[in-house]
């Protein structure tokens, strides 16, 4: 027997450095060959990719763009990060508008300083890397504004990383509603992507989902009404990429409630946090549907600002495998701002879920906006385009208190950061004001970072007046990604070939 014997610490570990690869090697059982280390440092990833949805179906809108890359993680200042204007198609691959004239849209001048872009009104997508010193926890905010029509208000996504498989729960076909889902292409090549729906019946036949031809650089609109005849109020989306990755987002904008952008659900999990609900919000409702074999039996909870409560009459939440459930939660923060939490009734029969709030806020149900699931912040996480007196902060405990350090970066216009550190208590959120930049201009970005304690699960609310209007837009703050695990390279890391 002829054994080769390849050293490979050293090409890991330039791998891992060069390319933000997470690698684990370890020997089968009972082999011979040397044992490895577990034992992983992070390092801070070298590009990252995102997507910006295009704006469809109002002539009223007006977009802007704010990209950030928090200061500090990568010595030096080499990189690049900037968005390029895609194009849009219909869904069997024909491009139906071009793009935009090949200027980069926001690029970053440096780590630490926002930058704004308007668009035209009828918004293309936009696709967009960042790389060297700019990659590690870069973000890109898109707002828009629509005067009037359906989804009339304020719009907001943080503009998302592609993907192969994505769940958003709380998508209509309601009358009322008109649902877009964007799926965006960032690669040259083109995609095709699945969209399955479930209401509270199952699955929904929507032939017209099978197949999405999504071309290199480009996003397609489908709205969800043209894929079934069916008028569901409560939907669930299951976006899947046969070939290639997309991103995937719903534009939902109804007739007389506003609208906004309902962005995919944390990885399906047996519990979730929703933070953020505002403290002055008419009308919440929950949707959630289990994505496994097994039906979900959940205990709900609201973390208000002094601890855990039991919502009066939703104690529990049933879900049943493969059907979407929706209970309206009434003014469920009665004036004060906290986060809902769901968690299995019996840890021993736990199933995974997906879940959304719907949050409408004035006193005729004017305006809308969409929490979804979310992960917890991780090492770090931050939201562009925050706004002097519009911005509120929430964050929420779980089981453990936290301590988090939150900064607010320089304005767009010039200014010097601000930081303010904030302890949550288990079982609580806390909703804040974050720190104006000194002498700060424009916009800036919040960053917020865990100092000690348990998981902490934060949402910035974004809410500016328009006339008589009470816009507002919700985003989640999950971990921005930033580093990625990568093995030390102290012990001998070798493969032996037979």
């Amino acid at each position: 027997m002829n054994r080769t014997t390849y050293s490979l610490a050293g090409v890991v570990a330039a791998f891992a450095a060069v390319f933000g690869i997470a690698t684990v090697l370890a020997p089968a059982p009972g082999s011979d060959q040397p044992k490895v280390s577990t034992t992983a440092a992070r390092k801070p990833v070298q590009r990252s990719t995102l997507v910006c949805p295009g704006v469809t179906g109002s002539d009223y809108a007006a977009t802007t763009y704010t990209a950030y890359t928090p200061p500090g993680t990568v010595t030096g200042s080499g990189g690049t990060a900037q968005l390029q204007v895609g194009q849009t198609a219909d869904g069997a691959g024909n491009t139906t508008s071009g793009g935009g004239d090949g200027k980069p849209v926001a690029p970053l001048t440096a780590p630490g300083k926002p930058v704004t872009a308007n668009a035209a009104k009828t918004a293309s997508p936009l696709i967009g890397t960042a790389d060297g010193a700019f990659a590690p926890g870069w973000t890109v905010q898109e707002t828009t504004t629509v005067q009037a029509g359906a989804g009339h208000g304020l719009l907001g996504t943080s503009c998302g990383t592609p993907g192969a498989d994505f769940w958003i729960p709380g998508a209509s076909t309601a009358s009322s509603r008109q649902d877009y889902v964007q799926l965006t292409n960032p690669d040259s090549t083109a995609a095709v992507a699945d969209i399955e729906l479930y209401d509270a019946n199952g699955a929904v036949n929507a032939p017209g989902g099978e197949g999405i031809t999504i071309p290199g650089d480009s996003s397609v609109p489908v709205l969800l009404s043209t894929l079934t005849g069916e008028n569901s109020s409560d939907l669930t989306v299951h976006v899947e990429a046969r070939t290639g990755r997309v991103g995937a987002a719903v534009q939902a904008m109804d007739s007389s409630a506003g609208g906004d952008w309902l962005d995919p659900s944390a990885t399906p999990a047996t519990s979730a946090v929703l933070p953020g609900i505002p403290a002055d919000a008419s009308d919440v409702r929950l949707v959630a549907y289990a994505t496994g074999s097994n039906d979900a039996n959940l205990k709900v909870q609201l973390l208000t600002p002094t601890g855990a409560i039991t919502p009066a009459g939703h104690e529990t939440l049933d879900l049943k495998s493969g059907m979407t459930t929706a209970v309206d939660l009434g003014a469920l923060t009665k004036g004060q701002a906290g986060s809902l939490r769901l968690t299995p009734t019996d840890p021993s029969q736990a199933a995974p879920f997906v879940a959304a709030l719907k949050v409408v806020r004035g006193k005729n149900g004017d305006e809308t906006a969409f929490i979804p699931a979310t992960a917890a912040v991780g090492q770090r996480a931050t939201v562009a385009d925050d706004r002097s007196g519009a911005t509120t902060l929430s964050l929420a405990a779980t089981d453990a208190a936290a301590t988090v350090r939150v900064t607010s970066s320089a304005g767009s216009g010039g200014g010097t950061p601000a930081t303010k550190t904030v302890t949550i208590q288990p079982g609580t959120t806390v909703s804040l004001t974050p720190p104006a930049p000194q002498g700060g201009k424009g916009t800036f970005a919040v960053t917020v970072e865990p100092l000690s304690g348990g998981p902490v699960y934060a949402s910035r609310e974004l809410a500016v007046a328009q006339d008589s209007l009470p816009a507002f837009t919700i985003q989640t703050m999950p971990d921005d990604g930033g580093t990625v695990a990568v093995p030390t390279a102290g012990e001998d890391l070798t493969i032996l070939q037979r």
